[in-house]
């Protein structure tokens, strides 16, 4: 088993403000409720899960593509969270993955690297964790 984490600390009432940190330091952002439905400075939890799900995504895709005899040169995957503030609680209600492939070998066509792509939207992990999101799309590309 490979235990990771994250961290937050919030400051004060809702007019507050905190820190989301990871395990490996690499992330130390600040985060608020301006940062979150505002778009002022700082990061949010939705951003941080569409670089979480395009990172996961993205390794994914690039495994099956090899386990077919592909050569992945770049793959360029952003995952866009929908947050509705108007909901009571709000709710995350879309993800959309848009992915781009520069991919040779093994006779690639544009028909396979689709099927690929909608393969990896349904079982990396964290599209798999995300399931609970009522709507998921998918646009891929092969370059």
């Amino acid at each position: 088993m490979i235990n990771q984490f994250g961290k937050a600390v919030w400051n004060g009432d809702m007019k507050g403000h905190g820190t989301i940190s990871t395990k490996s330091g690499v992330v130390e952002a600040p985060y608020s409720v301006g940062s979150r439905f505002e778009g002022q400075k700082g990061t949010n939890p939705e951003e941080l899960i569409g670089g979480a799900h395009a990172g996961c995504y993205t390794m994914f895709l690039t495994n099956v593509l090899t386990k077919h005899g592909h050569t992945v040169e770049t793959i360029t995957t952003t995952s866009t969270v929908t947050l509705d503030p108007t909901q009571d609680p709000p709710k995350i209600t879309k993800i959309h993955v848009s992915t781009e492939g520069k991919v040779t070998g093994g006779n690639i066509t544009p028909e396979d690297f689709q099927k690929h792509a909608a393969f990896a939207k349904e079982n990396c992990p964290v599209s798999q964790l995300l399931k609970a999101v009522p709507e998921m799309t998918l646009d891929a590309k092969l370059a």
